[in-house]
């Protein structure tokens, strides 16, 4: 099972989502400040952050930002109903995916292995492991990315998206197909997780994010990869 360090600053909230993951086997640290998340994350080693927007001091959405300038450590964001601004602002600060409060464990957890699910983007159909776009350069075994010969660092939900569309270039996919498809959300999810992750992935494959070349909106359709 998964280790997982919760930041909540919300003691009933924080108990409650604790003891429902451990109940099922999860590896639990639960911490109630951004501070204490922070120092907690080189002695605990998570394999994913559950973390809240709305902390005092260091906040969500600045706990992400720092966990973002040295780590890809998958991050779920917890938030309140209604909170739509700080949804966006944590989303852009690298989160992967997010819940929204109340919600019930196996909802908690349902999400977690979702963002969590190794990558199978396996070759297949003649496909090279190693594939060259441009400057770019996919190897979908070692699940690695490069642009000119340097290697990215890219958060588990922008690889997931960059496999999935430069799987098949050119095709064209809704917000809706890419939220079912690679966040694996089967319900009318909502399209700001993919906007965001398209406009973070796109500041680090992208010569000029405004005037992308690998990915591209098609207004009133979706995106697609290419063609290059």
């Amino acid at each position: 099972m998964p280790r997982v360090l919760l930041i909540e600053d919300d003691p009933s909230v924080r108990e409650g989502v604790e003891l429902g993951l451990r109940r099922r086997g999860h590896d639990v640290r639960a911490v109630a400040t951004g501070e204490a998340g922070l120092a907690a994350l080189d002695d605990f080693r998570p394999d994913l952050l559950l973390l809240d927007l709305m902390l005092p001091g260091v906040n969500g959405v600045e706990v992400c930002r720092r966990v973002r300038e040295n780590s890809q450590l998958p991050i779920i964001m917890l938030t309140a109903r209604g909170d739509d601004f700080d949804i966006v602002i944590g989303l852009e600060a690298g989160a992967d995916d997010y819940i929204v409060k109340p919600a019930r464990t196996q909802v908690i957890e349902a999400r977690i292995r979702a963002v969590l699910r190794r990558i199978d983007e396996q070759p297949g159909n003649g496909r090279p492991a190693v594939e060259f776009h441009g400057e770019l350069c996919l190897d979908r075994s070692a699940l690695t990315v490069a642009k000119a010969g340097r290697r990215l660092a890219l958060a588990p939900s922008e690889m997931r998206l960059l496999l999935h569309l430069s799987a098949t270039p050119a095709q064209v996919f809704s917000r809706q197909q890419l939220l079912e498809q690679v966040w694996e959300h089967n319900y009318h999810g909502d399209a700001r997780l993919v906007d965001a992750c398209v406009r973070r992935l796109r500041h680090k494959i992208e010569d000029a994010p405004g005037n992308p070349r690998y990915i591209q909106t098609l207004r009133g359709f979706g995106y697609r990869f290419g063609p290059l």
